[in-house]
């Protein structure tokens, strides 16, 4: 595992990301709302040598600039499209949990010849016509009361009843990773993913695509998966038994295995 470093987008921006292994497959993952790229370590340890792994702290995230919005789900995408060019990769299999699912899809639109095949984790498309009001009423919460007045609410959806009570010391670690973000930052992105509609870009997708989502994921839910499958001629769609919003750390093996199928090309 290389040490993070930094690329600079054409604004100016900051990017932190990090390369892991040395394999012959590239894997390009990017993480949910208010994580940074350590969200993906528990998955690229199950992937091992067998793949490069490129993971990075969006834009407002991690150890990325925080700059002003507004922010867009476009706009990240052509943010990994910049760390693509720094880091020599033509493509990569690109895949991504929740927000980073949202901005897997824009940069599967944006930047077709760059994807491979796509991973849709525990994501959306769309979160529906009443989003923009539930992702600003979220936002402000978080800036009236303050980060950690959320994470209650977070944790239920992240991971279910068993993780959180076999695992409280991952539990935690979201909880520190959560509040440790930027409030205006993170404002932003909720914005951003009320606004956010992949709808479009289902069609455009051709290549190998696999769903995977919790069973009792009422974050995105199955139905938003299922959304996705219909959209996405040749795409499988997966449910995973007893898990939630959070299956990348609540079964990293299993996450990592239909990953490593989707690049063997075993999604039909």
């Amino acid at each position: 595992m290389s040490p993070g470093k930094f690329a600079v987008t054409p604004d100016g921006t900051r990017l932190h990301y990090r390369l892991r292994g040395t394999g012959p497959i590239r894997f390009a993952l990017t993480h949910s709302l208010a994580m940074t790229e350590s969200f993906w370590k528990p998955v690229a340890d199950a992937l091992g040598e067998r793949a490069s792994i490129l993971t990075w702290d969006c834009r407002g995230h991690g150890a990325s600039d925080k700059p002003e919005g507004p922010y867009t789900v476009e706009l990240f995408a052509d943010d990994l499209a910049v760390l693509f060019d720094v880091v020599g990769w033509s493509d990569a299999i690109c895949a991504g949990a929740s927000m980073g699912g949202t901005v897997t899809l824009a940069f599967a639109g944006r930047h077709p010849e760059r994807v491979s095949a796509v991973g849709l984790v525990d994501t959306t498309a769309r979160y529906g016509a009443e989003a923009p009001a539930a992702w600003e009423e979220r936002a402000a919460k978080a800036r009236a009361d303050g980060l950690a007045s959320l994470t209650a609410f977070q944790q239920t959806r992240w991971f279910s009843d068993a993780f959180r009570a076999a695992r409280p010391e991952m539990v935690q670690r979201c909880v520190e990773t959560f509040c440790a973000n930027d409030v205006d930052a993170y404002v932003e992105t909720c914005r951003m993913l009320g606004r956010a509609d992949m709808r479009q870009t289902l069609r455009s997708i051709t290549v190998p695509t696999t769903i995977l989502v919790g069973e009792e994921d009422y974050a995105t839910p199955p139905a938003m998966a299922l959304e996705m499958h219909e959209g996405i001629g040749g795409s499988t769609l997966e449910v995973i038994p007893s898990a939630r919003h959070l299956t990348p750390l609540e079964c990293p093996d299993l996450v990592a295995d239909r990953l490593l199928r989707l690049a063997a090309g075993e999604v039909a």
